[in-house]
């Protein structure tokens, strides 16, 4: 995808995120590759809201110096350890978008806690989520990225970080938007049933890999991001400048 566009699909995302409320103040950070080996990636700038982010804002860095420089004071430098060694790292993710929203934080928070399969929306992640339970400060060195690029393997596309937040990836900004959203949906539902205190009906591994192979077979991420992408158009288009 060329860089103009990948600049106005990131920038889209941020928008979307702030009005969704699935962002928290200026701390964090989204990331996307524009280079075919992942190299050079979008970024987003140090204490900039989400609401306010256009494209243009965007910041290009070089994920081949993680590990060899310091993060550039125009970057946050939590954003910088982390989202240079997953891109340097994990090629599948062309896309990082790392988040506090509310619901997938909250079961972040839970001792020992792994996501249920508990509705159509959690199966979409079936087999597909890896866990950060080693909390230990925020990300402000090397080594950090370097254990969560570790953590999220060969197949998960979601890791919840422990007392943390939570992080996905994507092929493309509108691949990982969708897991975003749809993930927080489903933390919501968790959230919810698990507040009523009575016993839940989580689905058996059987039906949970099945759904989760329905919702591969039918993707909406492009038709989902491209009605996302008309609303903004229409409302606030001074996002893709």
């Amino acid at each position: 995808m060329k860089e103009k566009k990948v600049r106005r699909h990131l920038a889209a995302a941020f928008r979307w995120t702030a009005r969704l409320n699935m962002h928290e103040a200026v701390a964090n950070h989204f990331s996307a590759a524009v280079s075919d080996d992942g190299s050079k990636f979008l970024l987003n700038p140090v204490g900039r809201h989400f609401s306010r982010i256009k494209a243009s804002d965007l910041q290009l860095r070089d994920a081949s110096k993680a590990g060899t420089s310091e993060a550039d004071p125009a970057a946050d430098r939590t954003a910088w350890y982390l989202h240079a060694h997953l891109h340097q790292r994990v090629p599948r993710a062309r896309v990082v978008m790392h988040t506090h929203m509310p619901y997938a934080t909250a079961l972040a928070c839970l001792k020992d806690f792994h996501f249920l399969m508990l509705d159509q929306n959690a199966c979409r992640f079936y087999n597909r989520v890896g866990y950060d339970r080693d909390y230990a400060g925020m990300f402000v060195d090397d080594s950090e990225g370097e254990r969560v690029a570790r953590l999220l393997g060969d197949n998960n596309s979601v890791l919840f970080l422990g007392n943390h937040g939570v992080l996905v990836i994507g092929a493309t900004v509108a691949d990982a938007f969708d897991e975003l959203y749809y993930l927080e949906q489903a933390c919501k539902v968790q959230v919810l049933a698990l507040s009523t205190g009575r016993p839940l009906s989580v689905l058996e591994d059987e039906v949970a890999a099945m759904t989760c192979k329905q919702w591969i077979e039918c993707p909406a991420a492009d038709a989902h991001f491209g009605e996302l992408l008309k609303i903004l158009d229409d409302e606030d288009p001074e996002y893709a400048s």
